[in-house]
């Protein structure tokens, strides 16, 4: 984690700057997005919350997204990743929200993806989305370099 750091101390710096906050839902990344914002002295300045929605059931109880909410649309793809931006935002009425959705291997998903594809997605007050392919198994690597393409997605967006 200690490389992401660095990541998490720019993104702070913004939003403290700006007196803006940030709220996560991730999955693949198991929290470690989450850690390395809360990584930051200061974090309760600008961190509201976060949650690793890892199955359906954490889906339901932690975003209350039901599943008619997936209607015409599946897992692990940058629609659903914006869709866990969006609800979290609104959820903790932060002003950003980060959303991650992948496989970290060492095999695929049941979707269909392979090991080392990961969704991410920004929500405020401009929103991307992208989607990162390692062409790795390695489930730690996988782990570490999605939460790092997330935190870089955020602060590409924060200082746009």
């Amino acid at each position: 984690m200690n490389d992401l750091v660095p990541l998490a101390e720019k993104i702070a710096a913004v939003l403290v700057a700006r007196k803006e906050t940030i709220a996560v839902a991730e999955s693949s990344t198991g929290g470690l997005i989450s850690a390395a914002l809360l990584a930051v002295p200061g974090a309760s300045a600008y961190f509201l919350g976060g949650a690793v929605v890892y199955t359906r059931q954490s889906r339901r109880l932690l975003l209350d997204i039901p599943d008619a909410a997936l209607e015409g649309m599946r897992p692990s793809t940058e629609a659903y990743a914006l869709l866990l931006a969006r609800t979290v935002r609104e959820r903790f009425s932060a002003t950003w929200s980060l959303g991650e959705t992948g496989a970290t291997g060492p095999t695929g998903n049941r979707y269909g993806d392979a090991a080392g594809h990961s969704c991410l997605a920004v929500a405020g007050p401009v929103e991307s989305a992208i989607t990162l392919e390692t062409a790795s198994a390695d489930r730690r690597a996988n782990m570490s370099a999605f939460a790092a393409a997330g935190l870089k997605l955020l602060l590409d967006n924060l200082t746009q």
